[in-house]
């Protein structure tokens, strides 16, 4: 992985929001609503609040951290893991490939309309650093549309897949679209499935004011290990966040979107 040169703004910008499991034995009984919040107009640009260009951490003396979730959503893994969430009234952002975004709207729908973030991981998840600049802006572009069209909202980050994105293209991908791009300072490496224990250690041990914490709602592993993660952060008296929140941006997201609770039927992702 690339190492980052950190240029971060921590308070008082913002990005242009807008106003206007499978695990055996478990189901969710959540149900989507039936009438999507489906924007009219065409999707807005970003405004330039900010000069934060690229970020690994936040410096920070509140004790919050970034809990983050790459790759999905996931049809099964997903629902499961916004259930655990809800359960500690913890909050993350979801860095969405943009090809699973359109296949899991109503997945997309309930990850907002719960409080959480999403943000921006391509739309087929390509070695970013082996692409010019304007197929760059294509996967970018393409996910940044999915996402408005799905939830009425755009992300503000940007997560490279692998990490791998050069100092200039991080610059170029501000300059053109004033997104910022967010790696990670926590790694638990859950993607070499090294054990639901190891995963969620790694995250506890990982965790102080700032942090940035990867993981993958792909799998259920990952699952697994985040009740034990977030019982050891929650005790270090730290709170997840989204990562608009860990920045003290604005709060992430559209108005009116809501979700419901039925009383029989199963969540439809």
């Amino acid at each position: 992985m690339i190492k980052i040169n950190r240029r971060t703004l921590m308070s008082g910008a913002g990005a242009l929001t807008l106003a206007g499991v499978a695990q055996a034995g478990f189901v969710s009984h959540a149900v989507a609503q039936s009438v999507p919040a489906v924007p009219t107009r065409p999707m807005p640009a970003l405004a330039r609040t900010h000069d934060t260009v690229s970020l690994t951490a936040v410096q920070t003396s509140r004790p919050r951290v970034a809990l983050t979730f790459d790759d999905g959503p996931h049809p099964q893994n997903t629902p499961w893991l916004l259930d655990i969430l809800a359960q500690y009234r913890a909050k993350a952002t979801f860095y969405v490939i943009g090809q699973n975004a359109r296949r899991y709207p109503e997945i997309m729908r309930r990850i907002v309309a719960e409080g959480h973030e999403i943000g921006n991981h391509t739309f087929t998840h390509p070695v970013l650093s082996r692409l010019g600049d304007g197929n760059v802006l294509r996967e970018v572009d393409r996910t940044q549309q999915i996402v408005w069209d799905t939830v009425g909202a755009v992300p503000v980050t940007m997560r490279p897949p692998y990490g791998s994105f050069s100092h200039q293209q991080m610059r170029m991908l501000f300059d053109q679209r004033n997104l910022t791009s967010v790696v990670w300072s926590v790694d638990p490496q859950d993607w070499r499935r090294p054990g639901v224990s190891v995963v969620a250690d790694r995250m506890v041990r990982g965790a102080r004011p700032g942090a940035v914490i990867l993981a993958h709602d792909i799998h259920g592993p990952t699952i697994r290990a985040v009740p034990a993660a977030l019982d050891g952060i929650l005790a270090q008296g730290l709170q997840p966040v989204t990562m608009s929140d860990l920045l003290a941006w604005p709060h992430w997201g559209p108005r009116g979107l809501r979700f419901v609770a039925g009383p029989t039927g199963h969540y439809q992702g």
